[in-house]
């Protein structure tokens, strides 16, 4: 048991298992179906549906541990998540254990293309000593501001019955 209340270090897989969890059993505590993946599922990390089951999407779930930055590594695969049932939850989770996770909603399409964007401005970029950059399949995600923080409204408009 910690007993200072925060923790110290925490593997890049339990942090992404933890953002995963959190998130679903705030989905249910909200009156939502949350339904993990396993982990061969490609892109998607949680299924969540209405009550009823009528609707459906799709998150990919990224956290962020201990960082007070808006930036989440993304890879190129992320670029063709742009369905209009897809959102991406970007999860910061605090190092102190009584301090709740922030939520960002995006949408999927926002996501992929922005990433695209970025990756291919940063690659006309040159490098600090004028180098070309090397195509890679990683991509940064950055959160500009707060529009998308705890926007539980873009979940619960998709799902809502007409």
């Amino acid at each position: 048991m910690n007993i200072n209340n925060s923790i110290h270090s925490i593997s890049k897989m339990n942090v992404g298992l933890s953002g995963e969890y959190y998130l679903a059993g705030e989905l249910s505590r909200r009156g939502f179906i949350a339904s993990l993946t396993l982990k061969n599922t490609k892109g998607v990390d949680i299924i969540v549906t209405n009550q009823d089951a009528s609707k459906a999407i799709s998150i990919q779930v990224k956290t962020n541990y201990n960082k007070s930055c808006s930036a989440w590594i993304l890879s190129k695969n992320s670029e063709a998540f742009n369905r209009p049932n897809m959102f991406f939850a970007f999860v910061r989770l605090p190092k102190d254990l009584f301090t709740r996770p922030v939520y960002f909603f995006v949408p999927g399409n926002i996501v992929a293309s922005y990433i695209q964007e970025q990756h291919q401005k940063w690659l006309n970029t040159p490098g600090k000593s004028g180098q070309k950059h090397n195509d890679t399949n990683m991509r940064k995600y950055i959160m500009a501001d707060d529009t998308y923080r705890e926007n539980w409204h873009l979940i619960e408009n998709h799902l809502s019955v007409d």
